[in-house]
């Protein structure tokens, strides 16, 4: 049976979606301290994976954590305007004036890492990509932009935000790979609004695309779980508009599905 039709079939026998995690940030709004997740994050998951989101607060530690995922089916981790601790992998601070959200590294890292001993599906954007190298032992270049070799992946801050989203330069899959057979092409276009991005890869991740620079862009860790994804792009910009994002939401989906229709196998047996 393929992917879609166990996605479809469970959401026609099982009332019951996949319930995902997705892990909230900080932000400061007229002196007051908010927990927030953006719509754009949100809306390709109900829309493309058919998973419900459970948003979940980093500002009050790992306490309940294990409480969090006997719910879960799968977690999200997103972007954020926010970078990691770089003492988190062992650097000093090269981006000073660049916001952190240490709440969220200290929730997220073990998140990540309580997830793959549960054999969760994750899926990380961005920040979340990071998060995934830097809590499985990797590193991280803080200026990219700086780095010989190396494209600026920057937004240019003064562009309308539908310019800063649109595509600025391709990624290759590694061929013969599910992601290269998930999307049925040797390159898509992509967005880029990164400063940071992987340097030394942690424990037990694997390369699935890079940029024309030789930048990581995709990572997954067939060793660690049946489904370890991230990208370093955007594709839940306006997902509904791009064949390759929606294929990206619902191969996240399935596996989601996957993980429910195999929970019910096993209750009722």
């Amino acid at each position: 049976m393929s992917d879609n039709k166990i996605r479809n079939n469970s959401c026609k026998t099982n009332p019951r979606k996949p319930v995902v995690l997705m892990s909230m940030g900080a932000q400061e709004r007229k002196g007051h301290d908010y927990q927030v997740m953006t719509h754009k994050y949100i809306q390709p998951l109900v829309e493309f994976s058919g998973c419900v989101p459970v948003l979940v607060p980093t500002c009050c530690g790992t306490e309940d954590l294990e409480q969090y995922l006997d719910m879960a089916d799968g977690v999200y981790l997103t972007g954020a305007g926010s970078n990691i601790d770089p003492a988190l992998y062992g650097q000093e601070n090269q981006t000073p004036n660049k916001g952190q959200d240490r709440d969220r590294d200290l929730f997220d890292l073990p998140l990540i890492r309580a997830a793959i001993a549960r054999g969760l599906p994750i899926f990380g954007i961005c920040r979340g990509m990071q998060e995934i190298n830097v809590a499985l032992g990797g590193d991280i270049y803080q200026k990219v932009y700086a780095e010989p070799g190396f494209n600026d992946h920057r937004e240019n801050p003064d562009d309308p935000v539908e310019v800063q989203y649109a595509p600025s330069h391709s990624v290759r899959p590694v061929p013969g790979s599910w992601f290269a057979e998930l999307l049925g092409k040797d390159e898509i276009q992509v967005n880029s609004l990164h400063g940071q991005a992987i340097r030394n890869l942690g424990k037990g991740l694997e390369v699935l695309a890079t940029a024309e620079d030789g930048l990581i862009e995709a990572v997954h860790a067939p060793s660690l779980s049946p489904f370890l994804f991230a990208v370093q792009w955007h594709p839940e910009w306006q997902a509904a508009l791009n064949p390759d994002s929606v294929k990206i939401f619902q191969a996240f989906g399935d596996a989601c599905h996957r993980r429910v229709a195999a929970r019910n196998s096993r209750q009722a047996a």
